[in-house]
Formats: structure tokens, sequence, C-alpha cells
């Protein structure tokens, strides 16, 4: 597969994963009084910019956007909703999303280094803008632990 192409499809996956949690997590926490709300929307902006971005970027490609798929949905939305039930403390939704944001940039680090001297310079520029955003709202999150 073109280096191009799998970096651009981790990349929708990813952003477009992580807005749809964010999403979730948003409802979930609807009705309770949290602090944490403000960046949660502000991280789902970003997820969004991300999604959009790498599917006109795959569009350009001739390529079709495709999500992580019914299950891994399904299954974010169910531990999204046993984790809110459990503890909805600000401190436990940061260390959720910092974990999910840890991940991500474990992973898109490592696509990085496999493709940066193949992949052109906007994909390369867009998985470092998406790494760089996963650093920030980790530092920001940390104020809620």
């Amino acid at each position: 597969m073109d280096e191009n192409l799998e970096m651009l499809e981790y990349l929708y996956k990813a952003s477009s994963m992580g807005h749809s949690s964010s999403e979730d997590l948003l409802t979930a926490l609807k009705d309770k009084d949290n602090k944490i709300k403000k960046t949660l929307e502000n991280i789902n902006k970003e997820y969004e910019k991300f999604e959009k971005e790498s599917s006109k970027l795959l569009k350009k490609y001739k390529t079709e956007p495709k999500t992580a798929g019914l299950m891994a949905d399904i299954m974010s939305k169910m531990s999204i909703k046993m984790e809110v039930k459990k503890d909805n403390s600000d401190s436990s939704m940061a260390d959720m999303l910092i974990q999910g944001l840890t991940m991500g940039n474990l992973e898109i680090d490592k696509r990085i280094s496999n493709f940066e001297k193949y992949i052109d310079k906007d994909i390369l520029n867009l998985a470092k803008s998406f790494r760089k955003f996963g650093e920030e709202y980790i530092e920001k999150l940390k104020q809620f632990l």
C-alpha cells in the first residue's frame, strides 16, 4: 500500500474515532456538573478538524474514508458509559482522555518514524500536527487529575 494512503487512513480512523468518542463522552456528561466539559469540547473540535482534513486529502487520492468500524464504535460507547457511570469525576474523565490521547500519540509516533522519508510533506505535517494536538491536550488535562 502507498505510504501516503496508509498514513491518511490511519489519521482519518484515529480522528474519526476520537471525534465520535468525545461526542459520546460529552453526551454522557451533559447533565453533569463537570469542569472538564469545555476542554472536552475543544478536543472534540480538534478531532473534527483532523477528521475533515484527512478526509479531504483521502479524496484527493481518490480514496473513500473508512471509519474504524461498527464494533470499535460500539465498544467505545459501552466503555464510556460504564466509565461515566462508575466515576464521572473530572479526574477520572481526564485520566480516560489522557490514556486515549497517549495511545494515539504512541501510534502516530511509530507511523511518523516509519513513513517520514516516504510521504508527502502535507501529510507529514498533518501527522505531526495531530501528534502536537495530543501532546498539548495531555498537558492541559493534567490540571484535572
